[in-house]
């Protein structure tokens, strides 16, 4: 399963170089209120400085990232994508992270990469690192629309699908679209849990 066995819609953008930053930022919005997120980092500026790294780092230049227009927009890693991070990679998170949020942050989030990574299975499979809408476009049915082109080439393709579900209103909505939570990562005992779920391809 690669790029080419993913059909976007009408109205769909593939995202490229120049995009990164518009990626960043629906994204950083639409998770500004997630309840991991937010024990994270402490506040938006955090948030925003993470998901602007991660599109402009490693999703958009190594993984199959798109756009509804600017209102929602979608990241995730193929199989047999790299999605680690470098350590310029840490330097650009580290850097910034302490600016607005101090160490404490920096400390969660290498703890939380490590609890992730410990966690991500072995098996091929297509990841979604990030999937979200802007807070003033929720509820029109963009997410299921969103998700679906990678599942559909997933179930083409006969692949699982692996994300990590970091807010527990999110559970109905994933489950709707196939997938089931195996497990639970707590980074720190004090975490906000982060429920890893699998999809099985569905028969076509």
């Amino acid at each position: 399963m690669d790029d080419a066995d993913i059909t976007l819609p009408e109205g769909f953008t593939r995202a490229g170089k120049g995009d990164a930053f518009a990626i960043g930022e629906i994204t950083a919005d639409a998770f500004r209120n997630d309840p991991f997120n937010r024990w994270l980092f402490g506040n938006y500026k955090g948030i925003r400085s993470l998901f602007h790294m991660q599109a402009r780092r490693i999703y958009v230049p190594r993984g199959f990232v798109y756009s509804i227009g600017d209102q929602g927009a979608a990241m995730w890693m193929l199989p047999g994508g790299d999605a680690s991070f470098s350590q310029m990679d840490y330097a650009a998170f580290a850097l910034p992270t302490i600016w607005h949020c101090g160490l404490e942050a920096v400390r969660k989030g290498i703890k939380t990469g490590e609890a992730m990574e410990h966690a991500h299975p072995d098996f091929e499979h297509a990841y979604l690192f990030s999937i979200g809408v802007r807070p003033s476009q929720q509820g029109k049915g963009l997410g299921r629309k969103l998700i679906q082109p990678v599942l559909d080439a997933c179930d083409r393709a006969g692949v699982r699908a692996y994300l990590e579900n970091s807010n527990p209103a999110n559970t109905g909505f994933y489950a709707s679209c196939g997938f089931e939570p195996c497990g639970e990562i707590r980074p720190t005992s004090d975490a906000p849990p982060l429920v890893p779920m699998v999809r099985e391809p569905r028969p076509l």
